[in-house]
């Protein structure tokens, strides 16, 4: 049966709530591990995150079937992955050598035999969802909000912006992400053929390789810069003709495959995991069909192809190309995730934005975070985030709103913007710039997840595990100062 925390001490074990940590260490390790601590060893907080935490659980895990890793233990991992920016090959080296790691899971430093397997821990992390770390992080800031305030909640002022976090893609282009579906489409057909002993494909990677040839022989093609129009026109045509070649190709192998997949399903032979491996198969069909549709009416046909119709991933669908005039980054190829932070330095809430761009977002974002934080009084926010509708939405939501109007400025707008509590919110508001920094330091860059459930929960255990962090720091400076008062006394 599954344990959320073992509570059950052994006499060589180290108590995790008298583990003990370099309160002078800048290193983020020790601070999350103190925020971790201190949930474990405060028995109303160590309730409620076992309470969440419980979700995760299939109900048949509480009736029978072997054990599974402590809920405890996957959550300490989930979040030093986020918190330090590991792959799982270094959550695996650092779970099973670590010690204050391995003491914080429950291990004691004579403890060699408990080693953790890495697919147990990739498994294991991925059970956590978007929704139950969206809980654990309520209880997380409330928690860090009782300790800088004891008596009463304090009011909270919050910063709301946008990022983009990158999923992990290769620049796409229609002919690259059509041989993506190509290569995987004729690997996983040769794979099954191969398995029921059919030949038809035993030279799928020369296939494969025929497929890259011609996909570099386009790439390297380039516009003619004459100014004779005979040799423009000419050149025109030979990458016309290049570009042809290459999607009949593709366009063979796709009829290729579809009369072996209709051969295999006729036999029915093919096993459960099999018939899986087919449908993911036309999947890929379906994706190089759609590619070989936009090269010609893009190099044949001379069509722009409209922006709704272009996929940047076939491995990533959900990636969107998002332009937001930086300097110096022209593009990224991602999602937007909206975060709100307070003035203390807590995450309160996130979004991640699928198709969404600020100023559709700015209520529902707001709204949210008053039904999780009621004492949230205020807010600011770029222009981004303003629309004339917006701004008397939230008027009605919050005490105070700071969100600067787009274009010429009337004069009641120049004396509302230029009055010195407007001055100093805004001056306060690029704190959260900050906050979107130390995210993307600590994971949040790129996601390293598949799929949009995988790139949700990569954020919000990203969320988490800076939350916790923060609240590490606010413990480990609160210790310190009590040694310095000890010292001075």
């Amino acid at each position: 049966m599954r344990k959320v925390i073992d509570l059950q001490m052994e006499f060589w074990k180290t108590d995790i709530a008298n583990i003990e940590f370099d309160l002078q260490s800048r290193d983020e390790i020790p601070k999350l591990l103190m925020g971790l601590q201190y949930i474990h060893r405060t028995t109303s907080l160590r309730e409620k995150v076992s309470e969440v935490l419980k979700q995760i659980v299939p109900k048949i895990s509480y009736e029978s079937g072997r054990p599974g890793m402590d809920l405890w233990k996957i959550l300490v991992l989930g979040t030093l992955r986020l918190n330090c920016n590991w792959d799982y090959d270094k959550v695996h080296e650092m779970a099973n050598s670590h010690n204050k790691i391995r003491e914080m899971l429950g291990h004691s430093k004579a403890d060699f035999d408990s080693q953790y397997a890495l697919q147990t821990i990739r498994d294991n992390i991925a059970l956590l969802t978007p929704t139950i770390l969206d809980e654990i992080n309520q209880i997380v800031v409330k928690a860090g909000h009782s300790i800088i305030s004891p008596n009463k909640d304090p009011q909270l002022r919050g910063s709301c912006d946008s990022f983009v976090v990158e999923t992990d893609v290769h620049y796409p282009t229609d002919t690259n992400l059509l041989f993506d579906a190509m290569r995987k489409m004729i690997s996983l057909i040769a794979i099954i053929c191969s398995e029921v002993s059919i030949t038809a494909w035993r030279q799928s990677h020369h296939n494969i390789l025929k497929v890259k040839r011609l996909l570099r022989g386009v790439q390297k093609l380039r516009r003619s810069t004459s100014k004779n129009e005979a040799k423009v026109q000419k050149r025109d045509e030979f990458i016309i003709a290049k570009h042809q070649n290459y999607i009949d190709v593709c366009q063979s192998f796709v009829i290729r495959v579809k009369e072996t997949i209709c051969i295999l399903q006729e036999l029915g032979i093919l096993s459960m995991s099999q018939q899986l491996r087919l449908i993911t198969i036309e999947e890929y069909i379906r994706h190089a069909e759609r590619q070989i549709d936009q090269i010609r009416r893009r190099v044949v046909f001379d069509e722009k192809i409209p922006h709704e119709e272009k996929v940047f991933s076939i491995f990533q669908p959900h990636t969107e190309w998002i332009s937001k005039g930086k300097a110096g980054v022209p593009q990224e190829l991602g999602l937007g995730v909206c975060v709100h932070k307070d003035q203390f330095g807590f995450i309160l809430h996130h979004r991640v934005m699928l198709q969404q761009t600020d100023d559709k977002l700015a209520v529902v974002m707001i709204q949210e975070t008053k039904d999780r934080f009621e004492n949230l009084v205020g807010s600011s926010f770029d222009r981004g985030f303003y629309s004339p509708e917006n701004k008397s939405q939230l008027a009605e939501i919050l005490d105070y709103v700071v969100l600067p109007k787009k274009g010429r400025l009337s004069v009641k707008d120049k004396e509302i913007e230029q009055s010195e509590k407007f001055v100093e919110s805004r001056r306060k508001h690029s704190a959260v710039e900050s906050s979107i920094n130390a995210l993307e330091n600590h994971g949040l860059d790129r996601c390293l997840d598949h799929g949009l459930h995988g790139f949700e929960r990569y954020v919000a255990l990203s969320v988490l595990a800076r939350n916790i962090q923060i609240l590490g720091h606010l413990l480990q400076q609160k210790e310190l100062k009590k040694q310095k008062r000890r010292k001075a006394a």
